[in-house]
């Protein structure tokens, strides 16, 4: 991955937030490919006692990974943006990104995020 090459640009050009992003996606970066080592590993295994190991290793590198990609999506609207467009649906991808860019958003398709059903409270209105 092209995160392993570290900065493109001089690090006294670039702001301290931007270093940190990059760090972020770096690390991001090697835990998906964590991820992939561990799963080729399992998958070649005979052995079902260091597949249950691996296994576990895999899993914790995933638990990682999550934690970066949120501390990313704090730092970055637009990510966050994208991120609530496509994460936790259902349905087609790329249908979903049509409506976005049709003037759809997020909101096309999307569950709304308070985790309601967005048909509004049953509670009597007094």
């Amino acid at each position: 991955m092209a995160t392993h090459e570290g900065l493109h640009e001089e690090a006294t050009l670039l702001a301290e937030d931007v270093v940190d992003r990059h760090r972020a996606i770096a690390s991001l970066g090697e835990e998906l490919e964590a991820i992939d080592w561990y799963d080729q590993r399992i998958a070649a295994t005979k052995n079902a006692e260091l597949a249950e190991v691996l296994a576990h290793n895999r899993d914790e590198e995933k638990e990682h990974a999550a934690m970066v990609l949120e501390w990313l999506r704090r730092q970055d609207a637009a990510l966050d943006a994208a991120l609530r467009t496509y994460l936790f649906t259902t349905g087609s991808i790329v249908r979903r990104e049509a409506a976005a860019e049709a003037g759809g958003g997020a909101a096309a398709g999307a569950a709304p995020s308070d985790g309601s059903l967005g048909i509004g409270s049953l509670k009597a209105r007094s």
